[in-house]
């Protein structure tokens, strides 16, 4: 099983390409812990926070945060246990992601697929667990149905 570290991860540059071995997960947008070392924040979408408020000024979509975030945690292989710190531990399929910037502190912000799911962040949007995002790459992202600004 690989450990699970909070490493001191830097912001991966905008448009490079990456791999991350998900190692656990916070909620339903992220961040997603990589093996290794980047924190990703999903492009493009929003979800409920983890205590299930949405913060002023982000996109709220109705489903909960945990729920939001038990949806990320089945589409990444299921929760392999949980830490004291609340993260779910998670082993997934390795994904392949494309850096849009800094999400903010030391995330980045990527879009990313997964074998059998495509991409995670559609995968949220089609489920009802997170809407479009524009702020944060939310345009052309998914399909047909409209952003939130």
């Amino acid at each position: 099983m690989l450990p699970f570290m909070f490493l001191a991860a830097a912001v991966i540059a905008p448009g490079t390409r990456f791999t991350c071995t998900p190692v656990a997960v916070w909620d339903g947008d992220g961040p997603i812990w990589c093996a290794e070392g980047p924190k990703i924040r999903l492009a493009g979408i929003a979800a409920r926070e983890i205590d299930e408020s949405c913060r002023p000024g982000h996109p709220c979509p109705q489903a909960g945060g945990r729920a939001a975030r038990d949806h990320l945690v089945a589409l990444l292989g299921g929760a392999r246990g949980t830490r004291s710190t609340g993260h779910v531990i998670v082993r997934g399929p390795r994904l392949s992601c494309v850096s849009n910037g800094s999400a903010k502190g030391d995330r980045t912000g990527a879009l990313c697929r997964a074998a059998g799911v495509g991409d995670l962040s559609c995968a949220m949007v089609r489920s009802g667990y997170a809407l479009r995002w524009r702020r944060y790459g939310g345009d052309g992202l998914c399909g047909s149905e409209r952003p939130q600004d």
